[in-house]
């Protein structure tokens, strides 16, 4: 059970036992790929096929995610390891149990059907690729880091046989000496006869039986020829002495008669530009997969240069590349976070995204307003919109508009900046481009979002918006103001106003936006901008120096130095802190100005790398970095002292943070924990993993729907399978038809109502007209709720009549009424009088009860 609980010390450790008071969510899982029951290749994925049964294996961080690949789903996460998993493989002898390795230094066995650990075996050194072979029961095959920390090793674990849950495992055999730390470089081939690993210029090929190792070098020389010599990847033919391994310069060698070093011979497939990212034989050996940064996924058949099939546009680079076992489906692991799943004849069926990964967060994490999603950097050029509820990419929004080119010497259009506004209404981004320091290429756009496409639509683009970068932007978003404004802050020392004013013409009714004001002081350069939670103030930092505004008149009210470099960041307080002012300087400095004494508050020593404040009370949480980690702080801008201190929350620099507000508040009984009740808060690592605070464990959260999908999919097909689905299919049908019956009002046959069928029966070119028709035919369907059956109420008829005459009078009186309030307005019409014909028909429709329409 993976866990963290708080000591004495106040350091955050992990114990089987304790309560979770935070999660991670890692956000770029490792997700190479393995087949069962073969000598496995690829250990930190698997997509394992049975007749009823697909699932994909997939490393997340700490986690392991189990995935159905008809649903794309997400059905457990196995959540045990301390550390990150480094490497996942299925039991050659069961294949309901899943092996996994950790840095943490101990192999678990899992049945992950259930979501169950079975056995711990403790290793005690960290671990960092792991294989299994049919062959070897009681053993697998690691890699571990020797004294030197980039000398690897490939060793043989015996996993002795216990009935105690937690063993230790320390019996260790050596076989390769000098291995690469990845997975993709280690392969065994032929049923286990031989390993074959590669680093750098090198190929080792040890064969178990002999027990020897033969090795091949390349050239490393630094002419053209030879440059881009170096091994990426290895994988072996499943049944043939065939070894494939890729290059740094885009060449598949085959290399055969290896167990002779003289002998020896290869040869080369040349088609990718780049290199090879992995390798994968098909499960019969008669194609060979390769993938790179081309995003293309190439189709090798019979290994030979000429028969190439492609399935291009993928997306992103190809990570990992795996084959099921029963050869129908492919699946490529990318570097956006995604995995897609691929039928046999090269087309793509489902796509599993996660969180995308980008070169660099310029944007920060923000909430869009309307569906609660996480808005961040995506796909080059885009903002991605993340569900963290169903942690499900919901779409992306192409900004820039332009083919991305994929080549690392080119300068590529970035989006750094991007804010939301007038809850969800607008949306500000911000692109550049900078080949050379005078060639700064800048463009503002403001997306409004229409109802009807359900998505922003471009409403107005601003070209070189400032003479220099922009710094930061930021909405008014008070309740009460009357207009939308927009604040960006640059370097080149001006903030401007941006308001949204009428832009009609003849032909359309439209907005746009337009500048309305440009502040300045003294020429520095500003850095940050933020409005007061009312609207009234705009605060806008020039360097070392704040200055507030009045966003009414836009005059200087006052100004704050702090002689601690450059103001960093700043925010407002909110609710019953509304008057007080942060900051956060370059120096360490967290500053707190009070705005109607226009005097500091109080100051401290503080790194403080991310400040948020939580829309939903007047907490502030401050992230501080440490030399040994980052640290949290929650706080009150009133109160000097912290509501709540957590050390070390994760092992490296936190970037961004913000608060999410739940839909339905908490009630944490622990007063260090109340802040958390209104609103969770999540953080962005340097490393692109997403974390957050939760009581919730991650198995936790997983919808009913795909746990029960889980429990079905693991029945196995035998008679008792067909008699069990059977009677849980007309289970499910029974109670549907009694919740239809529940909800539906039974309406009588139409066979019983003399209107359908004096309708049905009478010659159309003798029936009155419709409109007379259509209140008899509607009053006949329409049934009351309080209306019984003759045989309950024998004296329905003295009932009806009595209240007819009843009715008749109110009638009479509010008709009277009517007639005298219109007859004092001389300017009406004189309101037209009913027959009593009319006034019969108007009767009929007053006794049906219409309440029927309110459960529509």
């Amino acid at each position: 059970m993976y866990a963290q609980r708080k000591t004495t010390t106040g350091r955050l450790t992990r114990g089987p036992n304790s309560c979770a008071k935070y999660r991670t969510l890692r956000f770029h899982p490792r997700t190479q790929f393995a087949r069962p029951s073969k000598p496995l290749a690829r250990n930190a994925g698997v997509i394992l096929q049975r007749p009823n049964q697909r699932y994909i294996f997939c490393v997340s961080g700490d986690f392991i995610k189990v995935y159905s690949t008809a649903t794309e789903e997400c059905v457990h996460i196995l959540q045990g390891h301390r550390n990150l998993v480094t490497g996942i493989q299925l039991n050659p002898n069961n294949h309901l149990q899943l092996y996994s390795c950790s840095v943490d230094g101990t192999i678990k066995l899992w049945d992950y059907i259930d979501g169950i650990l079975i056995k711990t075996f403790r290793v005690g050194c960290e671990l960092h690729a792991l294989f299994t072979l049919s062959h070897a029961e009681d053993s697998v095959f690691v890699t571990i880091n020797k004294e030197k920390p980039d000398v690897f090793q490939l060793a043989s674990v015996k996993l002795p046989k216990s009935s105690s849950q937690e063993i230790e495992a320390k019996e260790l055999s050596f076989v390769l000496d000098y291995v690469n730390q990845s997975p993709k470089c280690i392969a065994f081939g032929n049923e286990g006869e031989y390993v074959a690993a590669v680093r750098d210029f090198y190929l080792s090929v040890y064969f178990f039986k002999k027990k020897t190792t033969t090795r091949f070098t390349l050239s490393s020389s630094r002419n053209k020829k030879h440059a881009r010599n170096n091994f990426t990847c290895v994988t072996c033919h499943p049944k043939e002495d065939c070894i494939a391994t890729g290059h740094k310069d885009g060449k598949i060698r085959l290399w055969r008669n290896f167990d002779d070093e003289k002998k020896y011979t290869y040869t080369c497939l040349h088609w990718h530009h780049d290199l090879v990212m992995d390798l994968a034989f098909s499960v019969t050996g008669s194609s060979l997969l390769s993938g790179g940064r081309e995003s293309v996924l190439v189709e090798w058949r019979e290994a030979a240069e000429k028969n190439k099939e492609f399935l291009p546009r993928l997306g992103a680079t190809i990570e990992h590349i795996s084959v099921s076992p029963a050869g129908d489906l492919f699946c490529t692991s990318h570097s956006d976070n995604k995995i897609t799943i691929i039928h046999r004849n090269l087309e793509a069926s489902a796509v599993i995204q996660g969180l995308v990964k980008d070169r660099s967060i310029f944007t920060g994490l923000m909430i869009d307003p309307r569906t609660k999603a996480l808005v961040l950097n995506g796909k080059p050029g885009h903002l991605q919109f993340y569900s963290l509820q169903s942690d499900k990419q919901l779409y992306n929004l192409d900004i820039i508009q332009q083919e991305y080119i994929n080549d690392s010497g080119l300068i590529q259009i970035e989006l750094t900046k991007a804010a939301f506004g007038c809850y969800g209404n607008w949306l500000a981004t911000v692109e550049q481009r900078q080949e050379k320091e005078t060639e700064l290429e800048l463009q503002m756009k403001l997306w409004m979002y229409n109802k009807k496409t359900q998505g922003f639509v471009l409403n107005t683009k601003v070209n070189m918006p400032h003479e220099d970068h922009i710094t930061a932007l930021c909405f008014c978003n008070a309740e009460k103001s009357e207009s939308s404004t927009l604040v960006t802050a640059s370097k080149d020392g001006h903030f401007k106003v941006w308001i949204l004013t009428d832009d009609s013409d003849i032909y359309k009714k439209a907005v746009g936006w337009t500048c309305d004001f440009v502040g300045s002081y003294h020429k520095y350069q500003a850095t940050n901008c933020c409005f007061s939670e009312d609207g009234s103030l705009l605060a806008v930092s020039f360097e070392e120096i704040v200055t507030i505004w009045d966003s009414e008149t836009w005059e200087l009210k006052c100004t704050f130095c702090q002689r601690a470099g450059k103001i960093r960041h700043l925010c407002f307080g909110r609710l019953t802190c509304s008057k007080y002012l942060l900051g956060v300087t370059e120096n360490g400095i967290l500053c707190c100005w009070n705005l109607l004494s226009c005097a500091l508050e109080w100051s401290t020593k503080l790194n403080v790398r991310v400040m948020e404040p939580d829309p939903n009370s007047e907490n502030i949480a401050a992230i501080a970095q440490s030399s040994v980690a980052s640290d949290l702080f929650v706080f009150k801008p009133s109160e000097p002292r912290p509501l709540y201190i957590q050390k070390n929350i994760c092992r490296e620099e936190v970037l961004w943070g913000v608060f999410v507000p739940r839909d339905v508040p908490e009630s944490f009984t622990s007063e260090a924990y109340q802040w958390l009740n209104r609103s969770q808060f999540y953080f962005l690592t340097k490393s692109q993993s997403l974390l957050t605070f939760s009581t919730q464990c991650p198995e936790e959260k997983l919808t009913p729907t795909s746990k029960q999908l889980l429990a079905e999919e693991s029945l196995p097909t035998t008679p008792f399978y067909f008699l069990l689905g059977k009677h849980r299919k007309e289970q499910q049908n029974d109670k549907l038809n009694e919740a239809l019956e529940n909800e539906l009002v039974q309406l009588p046959l139409t066979e019983n109502i003399p209107a359908i069928s004096e309708l049905l029966r009478t010659p159309a070119h003798v029936l009155p007209s419709a409109s007379f028709l259509c209140s008899m035919f509607v009053n006949s369907l329409l049934l009351s709720k309080e209306t019984k059956s003759a045989e309950e109420h024998p004296d329905d008829v003295d009932m009806v009549e009595e209240k007819e005459s009843d009715d008749s009078d109110e009638e009479n009186n509010f008709t009277e009424k009517i007639q005298d309030t219109n007859n004092t307005d001389l300017e009406e019409d004189i309101i037209y009088q009913l027959s009593k014909s009319e006034e019969k028909e108007l009767k009929k429709f007053r006794k049906v009860d219409y309440s029927w329409i309110a459960a529509l």
